[in-house]
């Protein structure tokens, strides 16, 4: 590949342009907002200048609401050998381009499963998709040469190709993705009018669950308006279990020792499902998940704490596996949970502790 057009340059489509101008592709940025595409430009994505003939790949990084029409329009102008979209939903806008009788061979539908909660180009990065999966749906009508090219942008990108049918696709973002958003906003709305004493409280468990609920609802709503049907079917399973544990917890309130039984197990059996559900998670690097024995460190919020906790670590020949931080509230500290080996565990903390950290059991 030595060009490619993005049209659309918020997150998605300049973080694409950015790895792809990053491997020497000439990139060419277009968008209804040219003040968007030259912001893009500015940020080295590429040149909102138009090409002069028909380029190697175009990229359609518009809502799904959105793609048909771009694709269409694109291909119709043949701007482009290749055309791929990289929507969330997939099945879709394939079914449009069909209805309005384009030969779909140069075309492929693909999703990289990555993002942020930030939005438009100043929050895109060159390495945005690096080792996250690249879903690819094609047919039997797709061009190898199509394909080829959109193994190739996925190899720029330095994501991890994954072939998929397109409603096969819809049915598990919305299993992974759209259905757990709209649950954390759920979650996160009760704090909207929380008494503040109560906020205060919040700490790790509840930041995490809320964490996808800062995203652009106007982005989401054009998420789950081309994928409703999947995500309400999931949803209707959800409420179900909701009704279950209610009755639950209101069996737990009674002066019976019956239904204190009885809400006891529903509850067990929810917390149960929950764990056997959780462990199917993928872990680091994708491979199956690891047990790793957590080393808390407190700290304070200065620069260069963290620096020198992975540098001491490092002088112990620690590999430290993933990491969190707990902020400590209403005062300038936190702690910070060094997940690794349960064999290496000890010899971190006996060196962390020599070195003057304080090590929290």
């Amino acid at each position: 590949m030595r060009t490619a057009l993005v049209i659309g340059t918020g997150l998605i489509g300049t973080s694409a342009a950015l790895a792809l101008a990053g491997r020497g592709v000439v990139v060419h940025l277009a968008d209804h907002d040219s003040e968007q595409a030259r912001t893009a430009a500015a940020l080295g994505a590429g040149t909102d200048e138009a090409p002069e003939g028909p380029v190697d790949l175009a990229i359609v990084a518009a809502p799904p609401a959105h793609v048909a029409g771009v694709l269409a329009d694109a291909m119709r102008r043949g701007v482009a050998r290749g055309y791929l979209d990289v929507a969330s939903v997939k099945g879709g806008p394939r079914r449009e381009l069909e209805a309005l009788g384009l030969d779909l061979s140069s075309y492929i539908g693909t999703h990289p499963m990555s993002g942020r909660e930030k939005s438009g180009p100043l929050a895109a990065t060159g390495d945005l998709f690096e080792g996250r999966p690249w879903v690819l749906t094609p047919t039997r009508d797709t061009d190898t040469e199509v394909l080829n090219l959109a193994l190739e942008l996925v190899s720029h990108c330095r994501a991890v190709p994954v072939v998929m049918d397109a409603d096969a696709h819809d049915r598990a973002v919305a299993l992974v993705s759209h259905m757990p958003h709209l649950m954390s906003s759920m979650v996160a709305a009760r704090l909207e009018n929380a008494e503040e004493a109560a906020v205060r409280l919040c700490g790790q468990g509840i930041r995490d669950v809320t964490r996808v609920a800062a995203s652009d609802p106007r982005m989401w709503i054009d998420i789950l308006s081309a994928n409703p049907g999947p995500v309400a079917d999931l949803l209707t399973d959800v409420a179900a279990d909701l009704e279950e544990t209610v009755r639950a917890l209101r069996a737990l309130q009674s002066s019976d020792d019956a239904k204190r039984l009885e809400g006891t197990s529903g509850i067990e059996d929810v917390l149960r499902r929950g764990n056997a559900g959780q462990v199917r998670v993928p872990g680091k690097h994708g491979a199956a998940p690891r047990v790793y024995e957590v080393v808390a460190v407190l700290i304070d919020d200065q620069p260069g704490q963290l620096a020198r906790i992975f540098a001491d670590a490092g002088r112990a020949g620690v590999n430290i596996e993933d990491v969190r931080i707990e902020h400590a509230t209403g005062q300038q500290a936190g702690l910070v949970q060094l997940m690794v080996e349960p064999k290496t565990a000890p010899v971190l903390s006996a060196a962390l502790r020599e070195r003057g950290w304080s090590i929290r059991q």
